[in-house]
C-alpha cells in the first residue's frame, strides 16, 4: 500500500462520513459466491473521531469499468461487524459489483 493511497482514502473516509479519521489496520477479504470471485482485496480500517454513530469505519477504492478511481467507506453498525460484512453491504448496495 502507498502513501498516496492510504492518504487518497483516509480524505474519502473523512469526506464521505464528516469527520476526522485515522489508520488502524489492514485486512484480506475474499468474498466468493456461487463459487466464484466476486471481490478480493485489501480493506483498510480507520478509527473515527467525532462521527455521531460510529467509530470505525471500513474503506477501499476500486477502477470502475471507465478507468476512474471509486471510494467505499462502510461504517461498522450492526450488522455490520467486520471488514467482510463491509464488503458484502457494499455488493448487496451495489457500490460494487
Amino acid at each position: 500500500m502507498s502513501a498516496d493511497y492510504l492518504t487518497n482514502l483516509t480524505e474519502a473516509v473523512a469526506a464521505l462520513h464528516g469527520c476526522h479519521c485515522s489508520h488502524s489496520g489492514t485486512a484480506q477479504v475474499h468474498e466468493m459466491m456461487n463459487g466464484r470471485t466476486v471481490w478480493k482485496g485489501e480493506v483498510e480500517k480507520f478509527t473515527l473521531d467525532g462521527h455521531p454513530k460510529a467509530s470505525v469505519a471500513y474503506a477501499w477504492s476500486y477502477e470502475d469499468d471507465d478507468g476512474e478511481t471509486r471510494y467505499v467507506a462502510v461504517l461498522e453498525l450492526p450488522p455490520i461487524i467486520s471488514p467482510r460484512h463491509a464488503v458484502q453491504a457494499a455488493i448487496a448496495s451495489g457500490q460494487i459489483s
